[in-house]
């Protein structure tokens, strides 16, 4: 029994001693775009903490007008604050936006629209993973309400803006996950039944559906389009799991920083001559590979049109 226990106990001493390398070796991916963004117009969304921070943090740095969209008003100032001292930017704003509630969501395009006459870099950031079951306040399952619908209405609400702003940029981060996903048209709303797990993935592949639906649709308006896996990240993301929090904290010698976590954002929103890979998902600031369920054009327009009828969205023709 001992000479197990002081097995054990090499091995975790050898874990902790090789982590710095692990995971320089898994975060490879760094944005070393020198694009400066002085007149340009960003929004991040979930950008209070966590890889959304991070990103608007290095937006802020290049000379972005940011605002930091989010449902903690206390959290997001306190975010802006920071980032505004450590980049010297005073033109990083708040403004409410819970995902959760279309009416929110519309409100805060309606102001966005009338405060700002361009919009040049979208990131589609927040989320929420495994939730208890839960609906939004139009009744959406909370997964795919937040991570698919909210960011496809916010999406539609600002196209015309992206399209006047162009060359522009929508970056959706989603997560490699989507390969466990489904769209279960008939159970959107996981009423018929429920895994929070899998509720997670599904949105995830909703996200990656959307993106090169969207693509499809913006050729030649000069707005181009990515989904991003950002890794495995120490972020809030995992607040509604304690299984998930204690592996986080069991593995944190190996998961990435938020700063990590934002690099392939970074790169798709800034990287130049991206456009011909508009659609495409990224991970670690290069082109990753989709599986055959995340590449279905069939499912991507159904999805499209699925969801412009729960927004109360009226499509053209």
């Amino acid at each position: 029994m001992l000479g197990v226990l002081a097995l054990l106990a090499s091995l975790v001493l050898l874990l902790i001693l090789a982590a710095p390398y692990i995971r320089k070796a898994v975060s490879k991916g760094i944005c070393t775009s020198p694009v400066q963004l002085p007149g340009k117009v960003a929004i991040v969304t979930g950008a209070n903490t966590g890889i959304g921070k991070e990103t608007a943090k290095d937006l802020a740095q290049r000379g972005a007008r940011v605002y930091i969209a989010c449902r903690d008003l206390q959290k997001g100032e306190l975010a802006a604050s920071e980032i505004r001292a450590k980049t010297g930017n005073q033109q990083v704003l708040v403004r409410k936006l819970d995902l959760s509630d279309t009416k929110s969501i519309r409100a805060f395009a309606e102001a966005f629209l009338a405060e700002e006459k361009q919009l040049h870099i979208l990131i589609n950031n927040a989320g929420v993973m495994m939730c208890p079951y839960s609906k939004t306040a139009d009744g959406f399952e909370m997964h795919m309400g937040v991570n698919h619908l909210g960011h496809f209405l916010l999406t539609h609400l600002l196209l015309e803006r992206l399209k006047e702003s162009a060359p522009s940029r929508v970056v959706n981060v989603s997560s490699l996950a989507f390969h466990l996903g489904r769209i279960h048209f008939y159970n959107l709303h996981g009423e018929k039944y429920y895994n929070r797990g899998l509720a997670y993935c599904h949105s995830k592949l909703a996200n990656v559906l959307f993106t090169q639906e969207l693509a499809r649709r913006l050729k030649g308006t000069g707005v181009t389009t990515y989904s991003v896996h950002p890794g495995t990240v120490n972020s809030e993301l995992c607040r509604h799991s304690t299984f998930m929090k204690l592996m986080w904290k069991l593995f944190a010698a190996f998961i990435k920083t938020p700063q990590e976590g934002a690099q392939t954002s970074l790169y798709c929103a800034l990287t130049e001559g991206l456009e011909p890979l508009s659609g495409k998902l990224f991970s670690e600031c290069s082109p990753a590979w989709i599986s055959s369920r995340g590449r279905n054009v069939t499912t991507a327009r159904r999805l499209w049109d699925v969801s412009c009828d729960l927004l109360g969205i009226q499509q053209d023709g």
